[in-house]
């Protein structure tokens, strides 16, 4: 296996358990996945509540499910604002990292062009020498 590692898995590898998690959790509730448990999780809170004939835990207006959902998103708030914060690291890195590459191959193309300019230009002074030899060849 090579030790060649992509900034990308550099940067995982710094993570801690807190921003991996953060990550997870942000990556999971931006899903449709979440979207759709959650549409069935209310649904189902809702039904029961209103065919539960002897217990309901939590009668219309479902201030109990109001109150679960503005906790959820009191802790979703800043744990995706804190992966946004993370993905624009991120971008930036690779920025940074798209960039010094662009420098770096502006560079090895500005040495290959010097370098093909003097090969031409050697080619040219062993053309102009030949002539030279065919002309004074020919005076002869």
């Amino acid at each position: 296996m090579s030790n060649n590692k992509t900034w990308h898995e550099k940067h995982i590898e710094t993570l801690g358990f807190g921003s991996r998690l953060a990550d997870s959790v942000a990556k999971g509730m931006g899903s449709w996945r979440f979207i759709i448990i959650q549409s069935v999780f209310v649904i189902v809170w809702m039904g029961l509540n209103f065919i539960g004939y002897v217990y309901h835990w939590d009668v219309y207006p479902f201030i109990l499910l109001n109150l679960v959902f503005s906790t959820q998103a009191a802790y979703a708030a800043p744990i995706i604002m804190m992966s946004q914060n993370r993905q624009s690291e991120r971008d930036r890195i690779q920025a940074q990292s798209d960039y010094q590459t662009n420098v770096d191959a502006k560079l090895e193309i500005e040495a290959l062009t010097i370098k093909l300019d003097k090969i031409e230009a050697e080619k040219l002074d062993k053309i102009i020498a030949m002539l030279e030899e065919m002309k004074s060849n020919l005076k002869k």
